[in-house]
């Protein structure tokens, strides 16, 4: 007999979609589903909807390469209003799966698999409830009775078997609202469409900082498109003084869209438990990084690019690292920009991959899930060395963002400055910031911005930024910490300024991560390293410490199927 689970997922964006999907899918637990969502719209979650996108802001993703849903994006747009198609400039008979699109008209595209699936689930007598424009409040767990109660901003309280916690996107405000000109996120992109005669700071060069150009551009300007095919962009005459200056640590822009050999990153490229497991026996406990360097990364050339493999084999990962940034240190970023845009054009055209940058979007996404796995000593290494890489290099920019980009860089209006792991920004009574640090040649600059943009991404939160008190308060939940192999290693990185190390009565030394405590299953971790099977957490926000790199649809698609096979044992 099947055992009968009474479910709440908390969100009903892209990752709720995916969980919905697995568990209609699965024929082996009766279970009703309750959704929430603070939202009026399923699917589209933040960065498909008004919340995150306006008109201008491009999918990084084709449809070939989105995790399998009811039906194909090439299937569904056949179905398309004419008029949504006229809105978003798309042509019917010339879409084909290989193209990016529009992140609303994407939107729609994930709201309408979220209707198929409840007609799915009515059609398998599983009992779905959706509440839309229901804001969570707090979570409370109940161990004595085996429950979790959720309750509501409106202060209604439901009661579940099983709760999954899906809340996707978080931007805190700190300082927006209350100093003018100062925006914590580029989100929701409406508020960003301002007329502003004056220079305009932008912090980091990531995805979110292009979505801000986009938008900020387009409110003091407009682009335009030769014969030639070539982008132009042409200022307002009232609006003459406005300039967007990108603040970057590493002065670079990210890495341009290209041909991908596999759209769905090898997937089975991912460690198994006894690989995992048989690495950790003769390493004290501990997952080695170099040694996932080596499987899934190094090796994966032998075959395919054995030259390149030639040239990389007995490179360390810090060797190879500094190897690829230092191609791309010291050029202007523009320039490689371009050149990289010229490449990944004749990548697309040719069908041919960039292998090794695909190779390395592989390895990050392999090793966000055994992350938690690593010593303390491997993690920072992590955080210092590779990480930086792979938030360049696998950001696949679409082209038409490039274009705009060159266009804005061409006439002036564009540039990014290299600021250092020193530089700060300073919010001013009157308005705006005062940007400090340190330029190229060692000079401490210190300049007034009147408008300033944080687009540094979406933050990993700590664990006291936690929304749901009850959580915190019963040690529901626990910090996440990451062990150091060696008391020496730990007792250097403090003498070198490395931040949140602690020790334990034991004498450990941890490095403390954002987030909380889960296990491989998203399953939180309570204060006293007890296990709990009612409540789950994949909310990326609040795990980013054990999951330092999340892909979004390729991370909902691949935690579902964890978090639904978890939920099928218990």
């Amino acid at each position: 007999m099947k055992k009968f689970k009474h479910l709440a997922i908390l969100g009903g964006g892209p990752s709720g979609l995916f969980l919905l999907k697995r568990l209609v899918e699965s024929n082996e637990i009766d279970i009703s589903i309750d959704i929430f969502e603070k939202k009026n719209q399923l699917g589209a979650g933040m960065p498909y909807s008004s919340e995150g996108a306006n008109d201008e802001h491009i999918t990084n993703v084709s449809g070939n390469e989105i995790p399998e849903l009811v039906t194909s994006v090439e299937e569904w747009i056949q179905t398309v209003p004419e008029e949504t198609l006229q809105h978003f400039h798309i042509n019917r008979d010339h879409f084909n799966d290989y193209k990016v699109m529009p992140r609303l008209f994407f939107g729609q595209y994930l709201s309408a698999q979220f209707e198929l699936l409840k007609t799915l689930a009515k059609e398998k007598g599983i009992s779905l409830t959706i509440y839309l424009n229901k804001e969570v409040s707090d979570i409370i767990d109940y161990p004595e009775l085996n429950k979790v109660v959720v309750e509501l901003v409106d202060k209604s309280v439901y009661e579940y078997d099983q709760v999954i916690i899906s809340t996707g996107h978080r931007w805190p405000k700190k300082n927006e609202g209350k100093i003018s000109g100062y925006y914590d996120s580029p989100y929701p992109p409406s508020k960003l469409k301002l007329k502003i005669n004056h220079p305009v700071a932008i912090k980091g060069s990531s995805l979110t900082a292009i979505d801000a150009i986009r938008t900020l551009a387009r409110a003091n300007g407009n682009f335009s498109t030769d014969k030639n095919g070539k982008v132009n962009y042409t200022l307002n005459p009232e609006q003459q003084n406005f300039k967007l200056v990108m603040h970057s640590r590493s002065g670079l822009l990210p890495a341009v869209r290209f041909h991908l050999e596999d759209p769905h990153l090898l997937k089975d490229a991912v460690l198994s438990p006894s690989e995992i497991e048989k690495n950790r026996a003769v390493n004290d406990g501990f997952l080695s990084l170099d040694y996932l360097f080596e499987k899934n990364f190094k090796n994966s050339f032998i075959e395919k690019r054995p030259g390149f493999y030639q040239k990389i084999k007995d490179l360390s990962m810090e060797e190879f690292v500094g190897i690829m940034m230092n191609f791309r240190e010291g050029k202007d970023p523009f320039k490689l920009f371009k050149a990289e845009y010229l490449e990944a054009e004749e990548s697309i055209e040719e069908e041919e991959s960039v292998y090794w940058k695909e190779m390395l979007a592989v390895l990050s996404f392999v090793m966000n899930y055994p992350a938690k796995y690593f010593s303390a000593e491997d993690t920072l290494r992590l955080q210092k060395t590779l990480m930086p890489l792979i938030s360049i290099v696998i950001a696949f920019v679409p082209q038409s963002s490039v274009e705009e980009m060159l266009a804005l860089n061409e006439c002036g209006l564009l540039e990014i400055i290299p600021v250092g792991d020193d530089s700060s920004e300073e919010p001013q009574e009157d308005g705006g910031v005062i940007y400090y640090y340190t330029d190229e040649n060692n000079h401490q600059q210190a300049v007034r911005f009147k408008t300033f943009v944080d687009c540094v991404g979406q933050p990993h939160l700590s664990f006291r930024e936690i929304p749901y008190k009850s959580l915190i308060d019963k040690r529901t939940v626990s910090p996440a910490k990451i062990k150091f192999r060696n008391n020496n290693a730990a007792i250097s990185a403090l003498n070198n300024g490395v931040k949140n190390i602690s020790q334990t009565n034991k004498q450990d030394y941890y490095l403390d991560v954002p987030g909380i405590t889960i296990n491989d299953n998203f399953q939180i971790v309570d204060g006293y390293g007890s296990l709990n099977e009612r409540i789950y957490m994949m909310a990326v926000p609040y795990i980013g410490g054990y999951n330092p790199d999340y892909s979004g649809l390729d991370f909902s698609e691949a935690a579902s199927a964890k978090i639904v096979n978890a939920l099928l044992k218990n």
